[in-house]
């Protein structure tokens, strides 16, 4: 795992937890999809940036 691969997972995770807070105070919802948008697509590169498969 190198160092870019954590960088945007923690991103990712950052980012969920920010759409949790969001949706407990009643943000926009388009404001709660860009946000659940950005975090998997964090997430997705982190994932397959991983090297687990070759």
């Amino acid at each position: 795992m190198t160092g870019l691969n954590t960088v945007l997972i923690v991103v990712g995770l950052f980012l969920i937890g920010g759409i949790i807070s969001f949706v407990k105070q009643g943000m926009p919802k388009s404001l709660i999809a860009l946000l659940s948008i950005g975090a998997a697509m964090c997430l997705v590169a982190g994932i397959l940036r991983l090297d687990y498969w070759n």
